[in-house]
């Protein structure tokens, strides 16, 4: 039975995988991340009548989202543990006109690392306070707002001891059903970034800068929380990089 590669071995292969050039997007068949090269896809998109997909769009409004669903650290009985941290932004178009009223979701590992969900077998705890998912609607200017706990980091199985940086997942939703993003966010001067090949599978290091949030002094609050800033851009040529499905 093989061993897993060292993480000498993964840093060669992204310094190889990005020596061809930059890509905005992840790429699928990214070999130091190991998973893609059996889950990419190995043949072109069915084309399908978007007129028929769009009959299918989802329309959310402020009956089926709750205001306090956006902040992460009052949906138990008792304070969650770790940094308390506020993140906002817009979420934009190509053009970077404000999509207003639409939907934000986002999920996220505890302060341990730790995820809430049956597959998550790290040895770190949970936290009974901290669930790890929220959502909320873009106001009129396209601006949404959460309140949170900085997450940590986690280990995974890709390379012999392979951690990921701190991200939080979000899924936003466009003017239509196939504008659908769904991506990560990271935070700004992460040591693991240059380790860990899901980040560096966008080999467009311009483009990678577009997953890391801004702090901003500006949003912090005293003796409260940390602020930071990201926004998003759902279509265009300066579209925010997504999520491969099987991402960690």
């Amino acid at each position: 039975m093989s061993s897993l590669p060292t993480q000498a071995d993964i840093d060669a292969e992204i310094a190889a995988a990005g020596a061809d050039g930059g890509g905005a997007q992840p790429r699928l068949d990214y070999p130091p991340y190991r998973s893609t090269l059996l889950r990419h896809p190995t043949r072109p998109p069915l084309a399908v009548d978007p007129e028929g997909v769009e009959l299918w769009a989802p329309v959310f409004g402020p009956q089926d989202v709750a205001a306090d669903e956006a902040d992460l650290t009052v949906q138990h009985a008792g304070e969650p543990i770790g940094e308390r941290i506020v993140v906002t932004g817009r979420v934009l178009d190509g053009d970077g006109r404000p999509i207003a009223h639409q939907l934000v979701e986002i999920w996220q590992a505890n302060a341990a690392g730790r995820y809430r969900h049956q597959r998550d077998q790290h040895p770190a705890p949970h936290d009974p306070n901290f669930t790890g998912q929220g959502r909320c609607l873009t106001d009129a200017e396209g601006n949404y707002r959460f309140v949170t706990i900085k997450p940590g980091p986690y280990p995974w199985r890709n390379h012999l001891n392979a951690w990921r940086p701190a991200h939080i997942h979000f899924s936003l939703f466009g003017t239509d059903f196939t504008q659908r993003l769904v991506t990560q966010m990271y935070f700004p001067g992460d040591p693991l970034f240059a380790r860990d090949p899901i980040y560096q599978s966008i080999t467009d290091p311009r483009a990678r800068d577009l997953l890391v949030a801004a702090y901003d002094h500006d949003l912090t609050t005293p003796e409260r929380s940390l602020g930071y800033r990201w926004d998003v851009v759902l279509t265009g040529a300066h579209r925010t990089p997504f999520e491969p499905d099987d991402a960690a």
